[in-house]
């Protein structure tokens, strides 16, 4: 899906200044184990399908809306794999905009479909097996993702704050 209206008009107003958005990814594995990715038709890299979360959308609906828009594939979201933001999740594009982004990641299975890409924003969508991850090429954030996926038992991750409070005076 090409740029979305609302940023759009954020970008006439703001040009290339760095904006923060919502995103989702989501994690889709199949009945022998193997992960949905997509390679976006401007880069070389594999991640997880997602995108950002558009005004007056839940997550979950941007969610399972991105995948299927990406691949085809209809998911059932499992649950909340975890929350990430920072230095690894942003970028600037080659027209000069910058942006970061916090991103939700699910877990998801798939329902119906087989992997195909859009054909506009996604070159190639398909399953890989476990052992064929680690030499996909990837952006450093996904490869936080796929690390969260493997180490999540229960509940959500999320990364290890490094705030402290400024240093105060002793009383």
């Amino acid at each position: 899906m090409p740029t979305p209206t609302f940023i759009r008009d954020l970008r006439r107003k703001i040009g290339t200044t760095l904006l923060l958005l919502p995103t989702v990814a989501v994690i889709t594995c199949d009945a022998q184990g193997k992960m949905l990715l997509v390679r976006q038709a401007a880069g070389k890299e594999w991640a997880a399908p997602g995108g950002i979360v558009e005004p007056s959308q839940t997550p979950s609906d941007a969610a399972v809306r991105e995948v299927w828009e990406e691949t085809g594939v209809l998911v059932e979201l499992v649950r909340i794999l975890g929350v990430f933001g920072g230095d690894d999740c942003a970028t600037t594009y080659p027209n000069g905009d910058q942006i970061a982004w916090v991103a939700t990641l699910f877990e998801a299975r798939p329902l119906e479909g087989s992997p195909r890409p859009d054909g506009e924003e996604v070159a190639e969508a398909r399953y890989f097996d476990p052992a064929e991850l680690a030499a996909l090429p990837m952006r450093q954030h996904m490869r936080m993702f796929l690390d969260a996926a493997r180490s999540v038992k229960r509940g959500g991750f999320f990364q290890p704050p490094t705030w402290l409070p400024p240093q105060r005076p002793i009383a």
